[in-house]
């Protein structure tokens, strides 16, 4: 087994499945995240025979995607979600993003209490795939900062408004290009503004399947990171849904944003200490076989100190995301936690990949080399689930 999969807390059932996850991740999800990055047009990643569908497909067979649905759980199985959500980033981003926000509406969906809906999306055999959709064309990480007192502005006005008829919401408004899984989604957890009189404070949580009239997709984003992972705007033109798909109104909408901002930013701390890791067993793996100076370069004190550096690094990282996992173990962890984890972890990746693209040298500006795909993944995880910088400030707002 992997050194890095003997982990202190996990038993050998917990060891032999993520055995499994990291064979997943190294022989399927990194050669197929490559391939799709690759692809020029974006909308060919999310094509019929994509490699995309397989390996979704795949990682359903593994099961994989009922990990972190079964509600709150013990130290033990907090620790080996954190550690799954690890791996997949480890061998993907942007596919490790992808099966993870397509799980989104499993929480909410069971709070409508309509039956055939939670069977269609929520039931043990389903396939429907879901988004967060929250960000919008004129409004970023700022729809998330609850601490804030533009939060319960009035005077800003959302692009996505519900408003009340009869037993109905009726919808409009747009959803921005960077909704994760909105061009593929079948069902969206719309964070939306109720009648757009209290600001975002004046928010709720809708479900809505998006096979219903009214609602269209723009094109897959075509961005420079994390290309495996399908991205798009979502426009509701007088959509209407049941009054019970709302299953979060104005009282709890502000509570509602903290806590999934707490399980979010704990899944990203995860993910991306995987992807820090990832960056640093390459530049390792490199200087071990790179000749220069009639030596491998790890033989070089100046390479070895760099790789202790973010061996460190990581170590750190890896370090803080799971001790976060294990706060939340009885549920959502305290929101400054899961932000200093997602922070700093984002952070550490970007950085381990940019020393690790310096030991390749200009081999590692190659797209025949894997780094500089991983550098460019780590860059967009500084500004995705709220950008870092209003992170920081609403954490400092919670200390």
């Amino acid at each position: 087994m992997n050194a890095a999969l003997a982990e202190p807390g996990l038993g050998a059932e917990a060891r032999e499945m993520l055995a499994v996850v990291h064979r997943f991740a190294e022989e399927e999800m990194r050669p197929v995240g490559t391939e799709l990055d690759r692809l020029a047009d974006p909308s060919e990643v999310i094509a019929e025979g994509s490699a995309f569908w397989k390996v979704f497909d795949r990682y359903r067979q593994l099961g994989l995607h009922e990990q972190g649905t079964g509600g709150y759980a013990g130290a033990e199985e907090a620790l080996l979600r954190a550690r799954i959500e690890e791996e997949l980033g480890w061998g993907d981003a942007g596919l490790a993003l992808s099966f993870a926000v397509s799980n989104f509406h499993r929480f909410f969906v069971p709070l409508t209490g309509n039956d055939e809906l939670i069977e269609k999306f929520a039931g043990p055999d389903s396939t429907g795939i879901g988004c967060w959709a929250i960000t919008e064309p004129d409004h970023g990480s700022d729809t998330l900062a609850f601490t804030e007192d533009h939060f319960a502005d009035a005077s800003i006005r959302a692009d996505c408004i519900a408003r009340r008829d009869g037993d109905d919401w009726v919808i409009n408004g747009t959803k921005a290009a960077w909704v994760s899984n909105g061009t593929i989604a079948d069902v969206a957890s719309l964070f939306c503004t109720i009648d757009g009189d209290e600001g975002f404070a004046g928010g709720g949580v809708c479900i809505v399947p998006l096979d219903l009239p009214g609602v269209s997709r723009g094109r897959p984003l075509d961005k420079l990171g994390q290309r495996a992972l399908p991205q798009g705007e979502i426009h509701f033109d007088d959509v209407r849904v049941p009054g019970s798909h709302m299953v979060v109104g104005k009282d709890f909408y502000g509570p509602t944003v903290e806590m999934v901002l707490a399980f979010a930013n704990a899944y990203m701390g995860c993910t991306f200490s995987g992807v820090a890791r990832a960056a640093y067993d390459m530049a390792l793996a490199y200087a071990r076989e790179r000749v220069q100076g009639g030596v491998p370069i790890i033989s070089h004190q100046s390479v070895r100190s760099r790789l202790f550096k973010m061996f460190a690094r990581v170590e750190a990282a890896q370090s803080l995301s799971r001790r976060v996992a294990l706060l939340g173990a009885g549920g959502p962890p305290p929101v400054q936690y899961s932000i200093a984890s997602k922070t700093f972890c984002t952070t550490t990746a970007f950085e381990v990949a940019s020393e690790a693209l310096q030991i390749f040298g200009g081999n590692g500006l190659s797209r025949e080399y894997p780094i500089e795909k991983v550098l460019r993944d780590a860059r967009a995880s500084m500004i995705e689930d709220g950008c870092n910088e209003v992170l920081s400030i609403v954490a400092g707002a919670k200390l």
